[in-house]
């Protein structure tokens, strides 16, 4: 197996981990990158580019980051309040009239970014078609009624995020959320990174697919605990539900999907194009300018939802928008902030160490929030730094 790419000094267990991961995980394709002080320190790749064929992986093959995608539209929505043009205290009626409608008038901004909105489900699923249709998918979010009483608890948004934050972003710039975030946030940033892939890049993005998990490998959790497996074979649940707001699930190779802008799930990035964009927030990126203020940082991690999650019946922790480092997905460190794919890809910011960090794979796993795959090379870079 051949890897590509560099690390810095000091770092060379980070490319042994990525490696092993191929041995041992079973990773079919994927990349690493970590940057640090707004430098990149971390840039490998290997495997095939599809999950299932044999074209390499290349130096700017992309791929779909599914719930990763969740912590770049929170950073829509925090850029918005920064500039003074989103009051995340605010309801949402404010901004969305029509999201006031069966006993939500009382929900707040930051309630839709730290999953306490109450509206994980919907009693009429989508249809993929239907999912990329952002007036369809507004629609049925705001005639939805919560499940809890919105603020009260949290649980996690898994599809419906999508048309809260992205209808949100809307009604506040007069703008589809792709587009702003293109503009205000890739563009600026120089990272790789699309909600809503244009045609011009289709041809950089590699085929994604499941792949087996292996046995637990070197106290890595490989297999869903059997409270959560029970929870997602339950139509009934809460996670169930939530999950299958869009029905059938889409095909993520779809271009069709691909081409629509869904910021719960459909986010396309290299590996490069996400850790840049966390190294951004939190600072200047090869001289490039900082996009979060130091209070926004403080946002985005700031604890604001802890403890069980109604949807994915494990302990959560989550700021504004953003998972932070705990059991169910260990980052860094306790001051980190950022989001994971299911089943794969992880992307976070470090403050404390000026670190940023970027994983994208082909292959996705049963797992929810922490993929094995991801926390060997989370562990690898920590050894690193603790070497140092």
């Amino acid at each position: 197996m051949d890897v590509n790419g560099t690390v810095a000094e000091g770092f060379e267990p980070v490319r042994e981990a990525f490696l092993r991961n191929f041995g041992q995980l079973g990773e079919r394709g994927a990349a690493l990158a970590v940057y640090r002080d707004g430098h990149r320190i971390v840039d490998l790749w290997g495997g095939t580019k599809d999950v299932d064929g044999q074209a390499p992986w290349e130096r700017g093959t992309a791929q779909i980051v599914r719930s990763a995608t969740k912590g770049v539209a929170a950073a829509v929505l925090l850029l918005l309040h920064q500039r003074g043009e989103l009051d995340l205290d605010a309801p949402v009626g404010e901004y969305w009239p029509e999201f006031k409608a069966a006993g939500k008038e009382r929900t707040l901004v930051w309630h839709l970014l730290a999953h306490r909105a109450g509206v994980p489900v919907l009693d009429r699923p989508l249809t993929p078609g239907q999912a990329a249709d952002p007036e369809l998918g507004a629609a049925a979010v705001a005639a939805q009624a919560p499940v809890w009483e919105p603020g009260t608890d949290h649980g996690y948004h898994a599809q419906t995020y999508s048309w809260l934050t992205g209808e949100l972003a809307r009604r506040v710039t007069g703008r589809p959320v792709g587009a702003w975030l293109a503009d205000e946030i890739a563009g600026p940033a120089g990272a790789d990174l699309w909600l809503g892939l244009p045609d011009s890049q289709a041809a950089r993005v590699g085929r994604v697919g499941p792949v087996d998990a292996p046995e637990a490998a070197d106290g890595l959790r490989t297999r869903p605990k059997r409270s959560v497996a029970e929870a997602y074979a339950d139509p009934g649940s809460l996670t169930r539900r939530a999950f299958a707001a869009i029905t059938p699930l889409p095909d993520e190779n779809d271009p069709a999907y691909r081409a629509a802008a869904l910021p719960a799930s459909n986010g396309i990035a290299t590996a490069d194009g996400l850790a840049r964009f966390y190294a951004a927030l939190i600072g200047e990126v090869d001289g490039g300018r900082r996009l979060f203020t130091p209070r926004t940082v403080e946002l985005a991690r700031g604890e604001r939802s802890a403890g069980p999650d109604r949807v994915l019946v494990v302990g959560t922790r989550f700021g504004l928008g953003h998972m932070l480092h705990g059991g169910a997905s260990p980052l860094l460190s306790p001051g980190s902030f950022g989001h994971p794919g299911r089943g794969g890809a992880l992307g976070f910011a470090d403050p404390e160490s000026g670190l940023a960090f970027g994983y994208v794979t082909n292959g996705f796993r049963q797992s929810v929030t922490a993929d094995p795959r991801a926390q060997a090379l989370v562990w690898a870079v920590r050894a690193a730094l603790a070497g140092e």
